[in-house]
């Protein structure tokens, strides 16, 4: 079961940087949470031949990068569609007077645990492959199994 919320910030060059931080100190509830950028939009208002510059700051990884590079009159929106999972995110407008627009949805899945080594099966394991088995009866007789086209067993009796 999952929870989905929009999410919506304005940077302009007095509120420059806003932080998006995981909902992540209910025992009770835990969750998976994710963030996903869909659009980052200039203003109306912008200046005409000015760059915004839009930088985002992850805390897990320490990664600071560009995701968005705006000018009124020549780019004024992107779809990064970029996610940020289980990770608090700072996004800041690093040149430019904005206003800028960043929206995208706030999901939170409940956390199932699986172990990797016992959920994770090969499909040899899983499929019996249309080549012949030979099965030791007896010293002079051996019973052959194969698939049919159905996948049914079919035993024959080999002497």
């Amino acid at each position: 079961m999952s929870e989905e919320s929009f999410y919506g910030i304005t940077l302009t060059a007095e509120n420059n940087a806003v932080l998006w931080d995981v909902l992540s100190n209910d025992e009770d509830y835990p969750r998976g949470q994710k963030l996903i950028i869909r659009q980052i939009l200039l203003g109306a208002e912008a200046k005409e031949g000015e760059f915004n510059v839009v930088e985002v700051h992850t805390i897990k990884d320490n990664l600071k990068i560009p995701i968005a590079v705006l000018k009124a009159g020549e780019t004024r929106a992107c779809n990064p569609d970029i996610e940020f999972y289980e990770t608090a995110v700072t996004f800041k407008l690093i040149k430019g007077n904005g206003p800028v627009y960043i929206h995208g949805q706030n999901i939170k899945d409940e956390v199932e645990v699986v172990d990797i080594e016992d959920g994770e099966t090969d499909e040899e394991d899983d499929v019996v492959e249309e080549e012949e088995y030979e099965i030791q009866a007896s010293p002079k007789k051996k019973l052959k199994m194969e698939n049919n086209a159905d996948g049914k067993t079919i035993k024959n009796r080999k002497k």
